[in-house]
């Protein structure tokens, strides 16, 4: 029986420690290996759940020795693990460290990695419990699927595990999804493939249930009698930094919309599970996506654009055509905005407003359901002009928690009402430190516990409703220019106005 990850608190879920095993890491030499992985991995070991017989193999192309590798895992805790360090936890940790230098193309590098793995088996006591995670470009994880299997890897005992771990994009369009899912699946089944979307290892995204289901003053209203639109929004103030040769023909509609925003989508708009068993929250979530119509004109009710140079806070900035690596004739987007319509009876004429953007205002990621207005009859017209519509918004980061707006009467012998908030923090509520995202996924890996991992299903549902929009745009002129620092371009602001609304300012 699978646990529910909402049912208990992560203390109590988290003191569930995970059995002699190992994880092997491609991709070891990235950024998310060093500012997320590894330091996630460590903070398991001193919340002490990791068993004494875990084991961490890098495999990489450099020339590093174990030592080398060692020291690259020591330096990156130091840096970024969210716990205090414990010259303690970290001997334990550190005995079961070992590297493996190699090409994905070299099948002796991975009759070496074998090697490792048999004698961490016997050294160790990792019990042939392994999983392979691979932290790297999608186009090489059918080489690297195939060498495992070659190698002998993939396949353990009885009662053994082998599971691999994906981190997205699961493929570029759903043909490639298709087909990167048909190259994992002749080596591994199902429930042994865990496909990384880090968002929903997020509390805030976990709390979205139970918000909705563990409260009764939510779920009456969350339909459309009461509901005028839900906007999902993911800003960031960044450029694309370093990332052009992943970023450049991928854009922001692929790298986070297809993934992280239809999964926040889902999650909102999703009927009540049978339970929170792994099998009964895809379903519903699957229910959702294919539930999902896009907009009759695609030019009104989408919007792309691309940051231009300029100057955001207090700093002159690229444009993106001038960041290092990005053709300067790109039409890659880095800002995407769509109207997307659930077809069912729950979400009839209530629109979802999804925009994802770089070098926008500010950096935040959050749900706003804004509600239709009240009958003011009771009020006058002067006494309500400072009055908006109610709002209940999900801040999924940073300052992680709910916000509430509502009306309220300004104090004085006036009746004069204007919107108020009533605001939730995870970190002023609750004492309990917050886990890490990546933290509670890779013990969930360790675990076999799959309920916050999306399955291949989601997968091609969500790149049946992009590609459409992809085509359209690849076939329609060049994304429009916006400032640094501001909301996207004007057609973004134009989409909500087409329908008498407009972007809430997060």
């Amino acid at each position: 029986m699978q646990t529910n990850p909402l049912r208990d608190s992560f203390d109590r879920r988290l003191h569930k420690i995970a059995g002699p095993s190992g994880l092997i890491m491609f991709g070891v030499t990235g950024d998310l290996s060093r500012k997320k992985l590894l330091p996630a991995i460590y903070d398991l070991a001193n919340r002490g759940l990791l068993p004494p017989a875990f084991s961490l193999v890098g495999f990489a192309r450099r020339d590093w020795t174990g030592q080398d590798f060692e020291q690259i895992v020591h330096d990156a805790v130091r840096s970024h693990a969210r716990t205090e360090w414990s010259e303690d936890v970290w001997n334990q940790l550190s005995k079961g460290i070992r590297f493996v230098s190699g090409r994905h193309d070299d099948p002796e590098a991975f009759a070496r990695l074998r090697q490792t793995v048999d004698e961490l088996d016997r050294e160790r006591g990792t019990a042939g419990n392994h999983a392979f995670y691979l932290s790297i470009p999608p186009r090489d994880f059918p080489l690297v699927v195939n060498q495992l299997e070659q190698a002998g890897l993939t396949q353990g005992l009885p009662g053994q595990f082998r599971r691999v771990v994906i981190e997205k994009p699961f493929g570029s369009d759903l043909e490639t999804a298709k087909e990167l899912n048909a190259v994992v699946q002749r080596v591994f089944p199902e429930d042994s493939v865990f496909r990384i979307d880090h968002y929903l290892g997020k509390e805030t995204v976990q709390n979205i249930l139970a918000l909705r289901f563990a409260n009764q003053m939510f779920e009456p209203i969350w339909n459309s009698k009461y509901i005028d639109h839900v906007q999902i929004t993911m800003a960031e103030d960044i450029g694309i930094g370093g990332r052009a040769g992943y970023y450049d023909g991928i854009g922001a509609a692929r790298d986070v919309i297809q993934n992280h925003l239809l999964q926040l989508l889902a999650l909102t708009a999703m009927e009540q599970p049978a339970s929170f068993d792994a099998a009964d929250l895809r379903a519903e979530k699957e229910k959702v996506l294919a539930a999902v119509e896009l907009p009759n004109d695609l030019s009104q009710h989408t919007a792309r654009g691309q940051y231009s140079g300029g100057w955001q806070g207090g700093a002159e900035v690229l444009g993106f055509l001038s960041e290092e690596g990005i053709s300067p004739v790109s039409v890659t987007e880095t800002f995407a905005a769509m109207r997307l319509d659930v077809a069912n009876e729950r979400w009839n004429g209530t629109p979802f407003y999804l925009r994802a953007g770089k070098r926008l205002g500010r950096r935040v990621t959050e749900i706003a359901v804004v509600f239709k207005r009240a009958p003011q009859q009771l009020f006058a017209e002067n006494q309500t002009t400072l009055l908006g519509e109610n709002a209940l918004v999900i801040r999924v980061q940073p300052d992680e928690g709910v916000t509430m707006r509502f009306g309220s009467k300004v104090p004085g012998p006036a009746m004069q009402v204007r919107d108020v908030t009533m605001d939730f923090g995870y970190g002023h509520a609750f004492t309990e430190d917050s886990p890490e995202a990546y933290e509670r996924l890779i013990l969930d890996v360790l675990l076999g516990e799959p309920p916050l991992f999306p399955r291949q299903r989601e997968v091609e549902l969500s790149w049946e409703i992009l590609d459409p929009i992809v085509k359209f745009w690849e076939q329609h002129g060049k994304p429009e220019q916006y400032a640094p620092g501001s909301w996207g371009p004007l057609s973004a602001h134009a989409m909500l106005s087409i329908d008498g609304r407009a972007w809430r300012r997060p």
